[in-house]
């Protein structure tokens, strides 16, 4: 029964914190990018998340090509680039039309290996991100996400969870801000129990925000409520405000 009423406390506070973060959604350009290593299923990752976007009116736009961020044009339209495309390459070309959309104030979201895991080779764009996948040991394991602030909206009313999925051990940019980590047991590598690892981060990129969680290896890890709902979350917060 208590754990019925937490459950439903979490939805109705969920509710308000979406209205909160609500803002003329139809006035709102979404670019959704998706595609590189097929093991993250980025095409089932678009069909989940894009009924979602379409059910908060956000306006779409929706590519399985890098070239887009080479189109300064349709760049500087876009209030998010949500993206889920691990591993691959950018151009020089498309690498300047991301950042310069980021810096100029478009928000950029994305989770696992679709955005902590791309273009290894482009620096500028880890710096941009504030991390870079570098092993999960023990492949898809049992571990707990922490909470580690109770008070951002991205977080607010979530508690501690269990997930099954990849425990990434990440390179972090030590500026980002951490609102949910991991730490790890040391069953699978043993030197580094106890590491405590951020999960789930938010910071600036010039005038753009970015919002990154490590959780999602596969569609399945979706279907816990915790992991779907920071992830709209951040979504949400990430999106230009003006």
């Amino acid at each position: 029964m208590k754990s019925l009423i937490n459950n439903i406390l979490i939805i109705v506070l969920s509710c308000f914190i979406s209205l909160s973060f609500a803002n003329t959604n139809s006035n709102k350009n979404i670019l959704l990018v998706y595609g590189g290593w097929d093991g993250h299923q980025p095409k089932e990752f678009k069909d989940l998340i894009l009924p979602w976007l379409q059910e908060q009116e956000f306006d779409v736009t929706v590519s399985n090509s890098l070239d887009i961020y080479a189109d300064s044009s349709k760049m500087q339209n876009f209030d998010l680039i949500i993206q889920t495309w691990t591993m691959g390459e950018l151009t020089k070309e498309q690498e300047e039309g991301l950042l310069n959309a980021v810096k100029n104030g478009c928000g950029l979201a994305g989770y696992h290996g679709g955005l902590g895991d791309s273009f290894r080779s482009n620096t500028n764009y880890l710096f941009m991100v504030g991390g870079q996948f570098a092993a999960h040991p023990g492949g898809q394991i049992d571990f707990t996400v922490n909470i580690e602030n109770h008070n951002d909206p991205i977080t607010k009313g979530i508690s501690d969870f269990k997930v099954h999925s990849e425990q990434y051990y990440m390179l972090v940019d030590p500026g980002v801000e951490v609102l949910a980590s991991t730490t790890f047991s040391g069953e699978h590598a043993d030197w580094v129990k106890g590491v405590k690892m951020p999960v789930v981060w938010k910071k600036k990129f010039g005038n753009g925000k970015v919002f990154y969680s490590s959780v999602g290896h596969s569609m399945k890890d979706f279907e816990v409520y915790e992991v779907f709902e920071i992830l709209k979350r951040g979504i949400l917060w990430a999106i230009r405000e003006n």
